[in-house]
């Protein structure tokens, strides 16, 4: 069994069975925080950016789906008895994944894997889901209609494009305004899941299927049954996985692991990927005629640099947005700082956009964001100052390693670059009050990252 080392928030039924939920999670090697309530759970994610909040399904006071409204943007595990039933409810409702209750240390430890797989930008708020989708410009113009056209139908469609174009928020403007909205929405993640992980995922898998498989599991293609199944980065999707997923597209069947019987799978498919897959059927790593069967409709979203006209808008909602969030109504930007945005090529696109304004929003002195606040933050920044000692906003004085330390004695890359790990993330720290979960967006990091961080570095233990 791997190791499992997770910071987690318990939110657990007062009852007197034995073990404890709270017992189980230990004996599994996680360091948890016991709470009475999902608020409690809620102000100390905030605060202290666990890995994720354990709610144990029958100490919640209402509907499950509310209560994980309520932890929007915190990954979430259900713990019950429910069994396949209540696994399916969870994670429609949103959950990462279910525990079925009791567990073993080896059923925590592939629950773990997977929360550990989930992409650092599964745990980044976004201002609103129509947000990439503002403006005027023709390319988004062209975007709108297309979505129109597509949602209407239940033919599958690959999202593609750069990282940071919006690529889950148009595959769920597909499913929203199209006839299976009434359904669930459940997305796999295909990067960073081995192989044998993203299977179990995708079909699910039987009782005794393979060692530590206690119980029935139902897979993602069942529990987006009348809904849709959204693959995020298919490109990273293993070859042996790629034939099974190949009859699931092309004759809507499929088997969970240890399973005899086919079942059918009634579900739309949309995928989505940054790679370049036309070039990865040449090579071999990527089946043709899997990408002939997700390729039915393609859907290609245009970089931030391609439509500038948009910048305007895009950082103007994301100002007002964050400004409500961050106790700051009423923060906007001046023009003359609309426009330095806009002259901005944004490699990272949207999400890049957003973030930066964020930073803006929470570091601005003032409601009104000016060419001077947005200069101060395009700057390059820097690490080490002469003397050690930070300027007025936490960073260096001199360029990221001053003339001194270059000529001075060699220091190991390793221990220069924990340095540097270090200085940032107290410096975010610092500018934000401690808030945990504001200081990763400012980083560019998920939670878990910069709690694991943290941990590593000995910052504020």
């Amino acid at each position: 069994m791997t190791p499992v080392q997770l910071a987690l928030v318990v939110v657990e039924a007062r009852a007197t069975e034995t073990p404890s939920l709270a017992a189980l999670l230990d004996a599994a090697g996680a360091a948890t925080r016991v709470v009475e309530s999902v608020e409690t759970a809620l102000d100390v994610a905030r605060r202290e950016a666990p890995d994720a909040v354990v709610l144990d399904a029958d100490a919640l006071d209402g509907p499950l789906a509310g209560e994980l409204e309520r932890l929007q943007g915190v990954p979430v595990l259900v713990a019950g008895r429910g069994g396949a039933k209540q696994a399916v409810l969870a994670v429609r409702a949103g959950a990462v994944d279910f525990l079925e209750l009791p567990f073993t240390p080896s059923d925590f430890a592939q629950v773990a894997d997977r929360l550990l797989a989930l992409p650092d930008d599964d745990a980044t708020t976004d201002p609103g889901p129509s947000s990439v989708l503002l403006g005027t410009s023709k390319p988004i113009q062209h975007l709108h209609d297309l979505i129109r056209r597509v949602a209407a139908t239940d033919a599958t469609a690959l999202v593609r494009g750069e990282s940071g174009t919006g690529k889950e928020l148009v595959a769920r403007a597909l499913h929203q305004h199209g006839p299976r909205s009434s359904g669930p929405f459940v997305k796999v993640h295909c990067a960073g899941l081995p192989e044998t992980l993203l299977e179990s995922e995708l079909f699910g898998y039987e009782r005794g299927a393979f060692t530590g498989a206690t119980y029935r599991k139902p897979g993602r293609v069942e529990i987006a049954e009348g809904g849709t199944l959204f693959f995020d980065e298919i490109g990273d999707i293993a070859p042996a996985v790629q034939v099974k997923l190949l009859r699931l597209l092309q004759d809507r069947q499929y088997e969970r692991l240890g399973g005899s019987s086919a079942l059918h799978a009634d579900v739309r498919f949309v995928a989505a990927t940054h790679r370049d897959l036309e070039h990865m059927v040449k090579l071999g790593s990527f089946r043709e005629d899997l990408f002939y069967r997700l390729n039915v409709v393609p859907i290609w979203l245009p970089p931030l640099r391609a439509r500038r006209a948009d910048v305007a808008e895009l950082a103007t909602r994301f100002a007002s947005t964050f400004g409500k969030a961050h106790g700051k109504p009423g923060a906007t930007l001046s023009a003359d700082a609309l426009d330095a945005l806009g002259r901005e090529r944004w490699p990272g696109n949207v999400r890049q956009l957003q973030n930066f304004v964020e930073r803006l929003v929470v570091l601005s002195d003032s409601p009104i964001i000016g060419v001077a606040d947005v200069a101060r933050e395009l700057a390059p920044p820097s690490v080490f100052a002469t003397d050690g000692a930070p300027d007025a906003r936490g960073a260096s004085l001199t360029p990221s390693l001053s003339v001194a330390s270059r000529t001075g004695p060699i220091v190991p890359l390793d221990a220069t670059l924990r340095e540097a790990e270090r200085t940032a993330i107290e410096r975010a720290l610092r500018q934000v009050h401690g808030n945990r979960d504001l200081a990763a967006r400012l980083l560019g990091v998920g939670r878990a990252t910069l709690y694991k961080k943290i941990r590593e570095l000995g910052i504020g233990l």
